[in-house]
């Protein structure tokens, strides 16, 4: 009888500390998850021409080189929108197009964030699936991508998120429908039109 009870006084003890070592792992696992991430931007608020709130952005790490883009918004549009990361952090609803002399709302934001360079869309870093707006103007979408982390979008000059006013075709135009393949335009925003919200990535 007193080994039994050797027994199992050491096998509890044994429990015990098994459990408390899974507990530690898991307290661990998520003091490592939030402090990735802590250095993550703030959530970033998309306006449209007139400087309303439509919406909000959030970019956060995934790790091994990910990292997830959630977006929600409102007062939109139904239907498909253009849906880019684009190169600079600045929105400027009143921006010229110095190639025009035209107001170009957000022009600012230059193109589409291109990291490897010299490709065209849907090739770019930046370009992401096309957003999806219900009839009440709202819309939520997540995806995660290794095409860019926090890194490539928080530099000197930020980047910024545009919505278009089109639906984006990815630059998919049969043969059928164009022997020639796709034009300039198609190649360079998939025919998604103008940029009708913005938001600074800093």
């Amino acid at each position: 009888m007193p080994k039994a009870r050797t027994f199992g006084r050491t096998h509890l003890a044994l429990c015990l500390a098994l459990a408390a070592g899974v507990a530690a792992i898991g307290v661990s696992a998520v003091a490592d998850a939030t402090a990735a991430r802590q250095g993550d931007p703030r959530p970033v608020v998309i306006r449209d021409t007139g400087g309303v709130a439509v919406g909000r952005l959030s970019i956060l790490r995934e790790g091994f080189g990910k990292a997830r883009v959630s977006v929600s918004v409102k007062g939109l549009t139904p239907g498909f929108h253009g849906f880019h990361i684009h190169t600079t952090g600045l929105c400027d609803p009143k921006a010229v197009d110095p190639a025009t002399g035209q107001v170009s709302p957000f022009f600012t934001a230059g193109g589409h964030l291109d990291l490897a360079g010299g490709a065209v869309h849907a090739g770019h870093s930046g370009d992401l699936p096309p957003l999806l707006v219900g009839k009440d103007g709202s819309g939520t979408a997540s995806v995660v991508t290794d095409r860019f982390g926090l890194r490539e979008l928080t530099d000197a000059d930020g980047s910024a998120v545009i919505v278009h006013a089109l639906p984006d075709n990815l630059a998919n135009i049969p043969a059928r429908y164009a022997p020639d393949g796709p034009d300039e335009a198609t190649h360079r925003t998939g025919d998604a039109g103008g940029r009708t919200a913005c938001g600074v990535i800093r």
